[in-house]
């Protein structure tokens, strides 16, 4: 080993299980985080759960409880702590304050460390203050009393997750596994990301600013869908694509199409074509070597201009700076397991395309 060789450390992921919580959302980080390998076949993330109390059980919202191995000492060691959704939170649900023991578990958290809620779990971080001033979500259903109760956070209950950096909240239940493999996507690529998503059989990206509530997430069968013109467009993302020809495809009128689409895929065709263009160049910028002229070509985009526009938006770093990331280290400070911040992706600023 080179002297100055940092020796390889997983990324630590700890889960904070409190009473309450749902076992559904409890195994999400630990099936998406366990997942990831590197090149030569080693875990990029360690994952563990601990509780704000000594080992032993903590209750669940079913049947059964949990035996949790790690005590609060685990949070100290966290290069990420996720908080999965509780219905028994008691004051934080009340009055939007912290238990004494619950205070003293998250005083252990290390400045720097990147902290992230699945559901009603955002109401721990928002009580702990690591949310004022700064975009939130949660399931649609908790969304008013979190604002309430919280008023120096901006809730978003329109949108799946939100990435603000070092701290990342989602809606409830599916949401979590869409900001977890957000993460993986951020720390790792695409490719790896898809990997796990591949092996999780999900959906391999949900943009974190689509709504949570879609009018027809299951389309009627007996009406027309969108779903033929999506595929059309996927296959032809390098070429312009005008609204009327996706529409011709399902044989509809403009103004029905684009109807339909809404209430299917919740956000409209032109944002839809955005956000797969958006995708594309992210393949290629890591997948690949071709100039960014050239990818942003191939991704649609026309010009390397119109392309770091667009990433600059939906990613906060421009195409250079992102491919230079995912060539150096994946995404990670050399050897030390933290994930660099890499823009604010799935957060959606108001008016701006994403």
């Amino acid at each position: 080993m080179a002297v100055d060789e940092v020796p390889f450390r997983p990324h630590r992921v700890v889960v904070l299980a409190l009473d309450g919580l749902l076992p559904f959302e409890l195994g999400i980080p630990h099936r998406i985080f366990g997942r990831p390998k590197d090149a030569e076949g080693r875990l990029l993330y360690e994952v563990v759960t601990c509780s704000v109390r000594p080992p032993g059980p903590v209750e669940t919202d079913a049947d059964f409880a949990i035996d949790v191995a790690h005590g609060p000492e685990a949070l100290a060691t966290a290069d990420t702590v996720i908080v999965p959704a509780s219905y028994e939170l008691g004051p934080v649900f009340e009055q939007g304050v912290l238990t004494d023991e619950l205070a003293a578990a998250l005083a252990r958290i290390r400045p720097g460390t990147r902290l992230a809620s699945i559901c009603t779990g955002v109401y721990v971080l928002a009580a702990a203050g690591f949310l004022d001033g700064r975009p939130a979500t949660t399931h649609w259903a908790d969304a008013e009393r979190l604002q309430r109760l919280f008023p120096r956070v901006d809730v978003d209950a329109d949108v799946l997750f939100i990435d603000d950096g070092d701290v990342l909240t989602s809606a409830g239940v599916a949401a979590g596994i869409d900001l977890c493999l957000h993460m993986v996507r951020r720390d790792h690529g695409t490719a790896v990301a898809n990997d796990v998503a591949r092996r999780t059989v999900v959906p391999p990206h949900r943009d974190g600013g689509q709504a949570q509530y879609i009018e027809r997430p299951v389309p009627d069968p007996r009406q027309a869908t969108t779903t033929a013109a999506r595929a059309w467009a996927l296959d032809r993302l390098h070429e312009p694509i005008l609204l009327r020809d996706m529409a011709e495809r399902e044989s509809m009128s403009v103004r029905t199409f684009t109807r339909r689409f809404r209430e299917e895929a919740g956000i409209s065709p032109g944002q839809w074509l955005t956000r797969q263009r958006v995708e594309r160049a992210r393949h290629l910028l890591e997948s690949s070597d071709l100039s960014v002229d050239r990818i942003a070509r191939d991704a649609g985009f026309g010009t390397a201009q119109s392309m770091r526009q667009h990433l600059q938006a939906a990613l906060g770093v421009t195409p250079t700076a992102y491919r230079r990331t995912f060539r150096t280290g994946g995404g990670r400070e050399a050897g030390s397991g933290r994930p660099q911040v890499a823009g604010r992706a799935g957060h959606r600023p108001a008016g701006a395309p994403v």
